[in-house]
């Protein structure tokens, strides 16, 4: 982390938001509420964390609200989460240089590079392969023949970015990570599987985030895309022909399977697995470790596997709790059984001419 020196006067002025304290206050660093020491600056992003306010060593605070019995600055901001992201983007991250070319790297025919673009060595790019204003390439990346990256991207050491791929502006995507591997896709005939060529691409739109290891496989006809604003987490699959929607947030493990569809602002939990030509509606939350085999209605949170909607879960939830209560009641249930079974069984017979059996004389009536 950059060493730097800014005043909360600064930060409020950028932030703006009120100043509660000295303007003159020099802040060095960011930290975590619990880590922070004095010259360092935090947050509180609800009114659950204010008791940790009161006991944080740091110098400042950025606060939703002012604060009464704070023994720190305090800056009153709408979102300090937010705000404190802001802060350390505009203050604290390391800026990146511009760098240009660092040899060796493989330069192919008719490829076209920025104003600003650092390419870092060991870098392979294609022929005819375009690279926009101030986009850092770090080292080990491959960029196949024909893909296009956009401007002010970051693409992390050993990225494969595959033949005929489309990439947007301010993209990252960490290491590791595959875009435009084949899809899987096979014919069965006579007991083998015969490859079905993969001959689509893949567009990722503009402020995506790929974390490492992430897969992202070519369409065999067509485009998979990941569009404007999605988030994707460390070791996420995403299949061939995928549509993943704006504003998605996919956590670690997810598996979207072909032709599959998202709409805008879905939340897919971790180890969740999205079955083939599925549709996600907008703003719906599927819960991890989920399967999904069926279309999601917009605005529905959805758990378990199958899928269902998760006040349903909850409810299956609660009775399975109570699986091994309910087996041992109908465990004395049977042994009750069969203890009434047992004494009907040698429970002696009434004879059929005995004096008990005869039936009881009719009383007369009066006359």
């Amino acid at each position: 982390m950059a060493v730097v020196a800014v005043t909360i006067e600064q930060i409020a002025a950028f932030t703006k938001g009120t100043r509660i304290g000295a303007p003159d206050l020099v802040i060095s660093g960011v930290s975590g509420i619990h880590e922070a020491g004095p010259g360092d600056l935090s947050f509180i992003a609800d009114p659950a964390a204010v008791k940790d306010g009161l006991s944080t060593r740091a110098s400042a605070l950025l606060v939703p609200r002012p604060i009464d019995l704070l023994a720190c600055a305090q800056i009153v901001v709408a979102h300090p989460a937010l705000a404190m992201a802001q802060v350390v983007e505009e203050f604290f991250a390391p800026k990146r240089l511009a760098l240009g070319l660092l040899h060796p790297i493989h330069r192919g025919n008719d490829v076209t590079i920025g104003n600003g673009v650092s390419v870092w060595p060991f870098v392979t790019l294609c022929d005819r392969v375009s690279i926009g204003h101030h986009t850092t390439l770090y080292p080990n990346v491959f960029i196949g023949e024909g893909s296009v990256i956009g401007e002010d991207c970051v693409i992390h050491p050993g990225v494969t970015i595959r033949e005929g791929v489309t990439i947007g502006n301010r993209v990252i995507i960490h290491s590791g990570t595959v875009v435009g591997s084949d899809g899987f896709g096979y014919v069965q005939e006579g007991g083998r599987h015969h490859k079905i060529p993969q001959v689509g691409t893949v567009v990722i739109e503009d402020d995506v985030e790929l974390g490492a290891n992430v897969t992202v496989d070519r369409a065999t006809f067509g485009r998979t895309i990941i569009r404007k604003g999605t988030k994707v987490d460390n070791l996420v699959q995403i299949a061939h022909n995928v549509e993943i929607g704006e504003h998605n947030i996919l956590v670690s493990q997810v598996g979207v399977a072909g032709s599959s569809k998202t709409g805008h602002h879905v939340i897919v939990g971790g180890q969740a697995g999205i079955s083939d030509h599925v549709t996600v509606g907008d703003l719906a939350m599927v819960a991890a470790r989920s399967g999904v085999n069926r279309d999601v209605p917009a605005k529905e949170v959805v758990a378990g596997f199958p899928a269902q909607p998760r006040v349903e879960w909850l409810k299956s939830m609660a009775i399975v709790a109570k699986l091994p209560e309910l087996r041992q009641q109908l465990r004395e249930m049977e042994e009750r059984l069969k203890a009434l079974e047992t004494k009907a069984a040698t429970k002696p017979a009434t004879p059929k001419h005995s004096p008990a059996a005869k039936p009881k004389p009719k009383a007369k009536r009066k006359r």
